[in-house]
This record gives structure tokens, C-alpha cells and sequence, in this order.
């Protein structure tokens, strides 16, 4: 069983009207692994905003009657999500649209805000009414309120930057400007790109600018703000070096695409290394490597490379279904499991198996993952994890909220290894996290329990309902 995250953004800006919605559309195609719960898209047709956000995933949510609808126009600002602050419902769906006396706005947001909870009741206690669960709205009424004492968007975005706190890479869409801001710790993935049109796009992952058709420039730097216009794009960095860079190792080792690159470094390189440090941390007497699709892949092909032993495809997943952490409720991710993969019974009959994949959670996910191997005449079965012990909540944007729901705090490596029904088992050493991006300038509270802004009272995300002994 794997951890997810939460969401994906999108934001273009043309310098003549197009078709920015179908744009968006395949933009959000390449993030849908960051969120299959809901998406949307709002356009601006020369101040006039247009939308249409529906719970599912993007092929379904915008058929081509649904993107027929939405009319051209030069700006756009699309979002998948995966809710882990606030329930399952159309309500939540972004970006977030918002009317308020100096105009309009549209925002998308990625992450979680650690102090979410204080800024909401102190709203409230001003009679602000919310129609949605999510700290997005949070988001959406600090900067409404600063824009309404400031003299531009930006301004006020910059003000509001100095109440958050915690994980947000945000795209938010003015009637003039699109405009795009990640958090001073840099926890989440935020960069953008340029067209050979001159179209300005920025997303969550390098990912979707290509799928555009768009050209890296950059990854937005922690703090920093960035105004698209028509008079070209500025670069505000008042926020930027105000706190050390911490920028979220799970997503190398799980949420992002492995043809990613983020902060600088390749995804699928960090799961190659991950590969070869397990190799050298928990060697195996085996005669195959497989991978766990898709994230395990690359970190069983390093395991391969460093340990010599032959890599097979040993798993084959159902591509027509979603990541398994992402349907809510145990009886819904359990029934997911079984159709999701099956074994390859060529690769692995007879064999002794080095199964690689990228955590453990509650365990459920990967004791059905051995008796698939064993069902299919595996003789061994030696698991090796690309990710350290989850420990710890995580507080920037994962659904991980209690230790209860974490196997590793009430287990021994061996006592795991006995649950799942492996031979062995073995995680990547915390200690050796920094060989994954060649830096320490990452957060690694959810293994470690050394956070980067203080942990919040109110921890609650209404992700799971079920008791441990549920789900043991």
C-alpha cells in the first residue's frame, strides 16, 4: 500500500486567444496521477470566466461536448485532486472561483496548509461562511481580503504569503494576469515553461510541459512569485530565502512521473539510486528483480543494476485502473487490489523473487502483492522498500494524519515481514535519503519527525475512518 498526494496544477497564458481549455485538457491528462478524485478547468475569455470541474477523472469529466463548451481565450488555470483536507464532493472541486468587489479570481492549489485550521477559525469568527472543506478556500479568502486593501493581485498574494504557513504551490488567475507562487520551504513541485507560440505554461511537473508542446525554463523557486502578463513576466522574490529549502523527498521516490524532473533532478535517476543503495543496504541471495508498478520499476532496475541480478517484468498492472491509496475506504482499496495487478507466472515460477516497492503503509497492499508471487510459484520472496519506514504524520499534503494508520509504529521490520508473508524485508536507511537528490535540502518529517514548521493542534483530514485492527 502506497501514500498519495493530493493534487496537480495548471496555468496558461496566450498572447491571443486559443483553445487554452483543450490545452489544459492534456495538460491535467499528464498530472492525473497526482489526483483521480475531481478536476476542473476555468478559462478567462478577455475578463469573462467560464468553467466546468465535476468529480472524476479527466477523460470522463471533460468529454468533448463538456470541452466544446468552454469557449477560447488567453488565459487557463486547470486542477487535479485528490482530496486529503476535506471530503469527496463536487463542492471541493477546483480551482476555486472567487467574485469580490475589485474583480474576479480562479485558484488551484497544491498542498496543505499546517495552520490551516487557525486562519479558518479566525475567519469565521468574522463571519466569513464556507461552502467548501479545503484550506484552498482558506487560501482564497486571505488573499480576497488583502486584494481588497492592496493594489494588485500580486500584492496581495505577496501579503497573504505572510500568513501561510506549511506546503502550497499555487496558479491563480486575474481577468489581466496569470499568476503562480509555491511556498517559501519549497515543498511541492511547481515549474514553468514557454511554447514556441510564446503561450506561458506552468505546472505541477516538467511532465505536462511537454505534453504541451512546451519548453522547461525553470522550476518557480521556493518563495517566489511569478506574474505572466502581456508586458512579459516578473519575478517577485521578497519571500524567497526566508526559510531553508524543503522540498518534499517522497515526491522523487513516489508522486511524481518518473520522466519528471524537479528541483533539478531527475525522477527516474532518484529511483535508480534508490535501487542501488538497497542493493548495497539489504543484499539478496535471489535470482530475479522485479518491480512494483509503476514507481517500483526504476528502483528494481537499479537494484538489478547494482546487485547483477537479472531484472523481469514480474507484475503486470491493469492500466485502466487508478493507484489503489486513492479510492477513500479499506473495502473500496482492497477490492482495486485484486484486479489491479497480476503475476507473471514465466518470470517468477521457481525463482527466488527481490520484490521492489516504493513504501509500506498498512501493509494490506503488499501481503496481496507476495501472495500473487506466491500463488504464482515463487519459491522466495525478499521485499525491498525504496522509501524509509513511514514513522510519522505528514502535514504539507500527503493523507497520511496519525500514527495509528502506520504499520512501522506498531510493528518490527521482522514482525512486518511475517505479517506480509515475506522472506525478508528491508527499507531504505533515512540516513541515506540525501543520495537520492545528491543534497539534504529536503523534508523527511513523515520518516524522521523533524518538521519543518511547527506541527499543527487540529490534524485532523478525515481520510480514514477505519480502526487499526481493521485494517491490520
Amino acid at each position: 500500500m502506497s501514500i498519495h498526494e493530493e493534487c496537480g496544477v495548471f496555468g496558461i497564458m496566450s498572447p491571443q486567444p486559443m483553445d487554452v481549455a483543450g490545452m489544459t485538457y492534456y495538460g491535467l491528462y499528464a498530472l492525473q496521477h497526482r489526483g483521480q478524485e475531481s478536476c476542473g478547468i476555468v478559462v478567462n475569455d478577455d475578463g469573462v470566466f467560464s468553467s466546468h470541474k465535476d468529480l472524476g477523472l479527466v477523460g470522463d469529466v471533460f468529454s468533448a461536448g463538456a470541452l466544446s463548451r468552454l469557449p477560447r481565450g488567453t488565459m487557463a488555470v486547470g486542477h487535479v485532486r485528490y482530496g486529503t483536507t476535506g471530503g469527496t464532493n463536487r463542492n471541493n472541486c477546483q480551482p476555486i472561483e472567487v467574485n469580490h468587489q475589485k474583480g474576479r479570481m480562479a485558484l488551484a492549489h497544491n498542498g496543505n496548509l499546517s495552520n490551516a485550521a487557525q486562519l479558518r477559525n479566525a475567519l469565521e469568527l468574522t463571519g466569513a461562511i464556507f461552502h467548501t472543506t479545503t484550506d484552498t478556500e482558506t487560501i482564497t479568502y486571505i488573499i480576497t481580503k488583502e486584494r481588497l486593501m492592496t493594489s494588485s493581485i500580486e500584492n496581495a498574494l505577496s501579503a497573504a504569503m505572510n500568513t501561510l504557513d506549511g506546503a502550497y504551490s499555487l496558479v491563480l488567475m486575474s481577468p489581466q494576469k496569470l499568476i503562480c507562487a509555491r511556498d517559501p520551504y519549497g515543498f511541492r513541485p511547481l515549474c514553468y515553461g514557454e511554447t514556441p507560440e510564446g503561450v506561458y505554461v506552468v505546472a505541477s511537473e516538467s511532465c505536462a510541459l511537454k505534453a504541451v508542446g512546451a519548453e522547461f525554463i525553470r522550476d518557480v523557486e521556493p518563495g517566489e512569485i511569478l506574474v505572466f502578463s502581456r508586458s512579459g513576466v516578473i519575478s517577485r522574490r521578497e519571500h524567497c530565502n526566508k526559510q531553508p529549502r524543503r522540498s518534499c523527498i517522497f515526491e522523487h521516490i513516489y508522486f511524481a512521473r518518473p520522466d519528471s524532473v524537479i528541483d533539478g533532478v531527475s525522477v527516474h535517476e532518484a529511483r535508480l539510486r534508490a535501487g542501488r543503495v538497497l542493493a548495497k543496504e539489504h543484499p539478496a541471495e535471489a535470482d530475479v528483480v522485479i518491480g512494483v508498478p509503476d514507481s517500483g520499476l526504476d528502483a528494481a532496475l537499479g537494484f538489478s543494476q547494482e546487485s547483477g541480478i537479472p531484472y523481469e517484468i514480474g507484475l503486470i498492472k491493469n492500466k485502466y485502473i487508478g493507484r489503489t491509496f486513492i479510492s477513500p475506504g479499506q473495502d473500496a482499496r482492497v477490492d482495486q487490489v485484486r484486479i489491479k495487478l497480476s503475476a507473471v507466472e514465466e518470470s517468477v515460477r521457481g525463482k527466488r523473487v527481490v520484490l521492489i516497492d516504493d513504501s509500506i503503509v498498512r501493509g494490506t497492499t503488499s501481503g496481496r502483492i507476495v501472495k500473487l508471487l506466491r500463488e504464482a510459484g515463487a519459491s522466495e520472496i525478499h521485499m525491498r522498500v525504496s522509501a524509509p519506514p513511514f514513522l510519522h504524520p505528514c502535514y504539507y499534503g500527503t493523507d497520511i494524519d496519525s500514527r495509528d494508520h502506520l504499520i512501522a509504529c506498531h510493528h518490527s521490520v521482522e514482525e512486518i515481514a511475517k505479517m506480509i508473508d515475506a522472506d525478508s524485508l528491508g527499507y531504505l536507511p533515512v540516513e541515506e535519503l540525501h543520495q537520492l537528490i545528491g543534497s539534504n535540502d529536503y523534508c523527511s518529517a513523515c520518516f524522521s519527525g523533524n518538521y519543518p514548521t511547527a506541527v499543527p493542534e487540529d490534524t485532523r483530514k478525515d481520510r480514514f475512518e477505519q480502526k487499526l485492527s481493521e485494517v491490520r
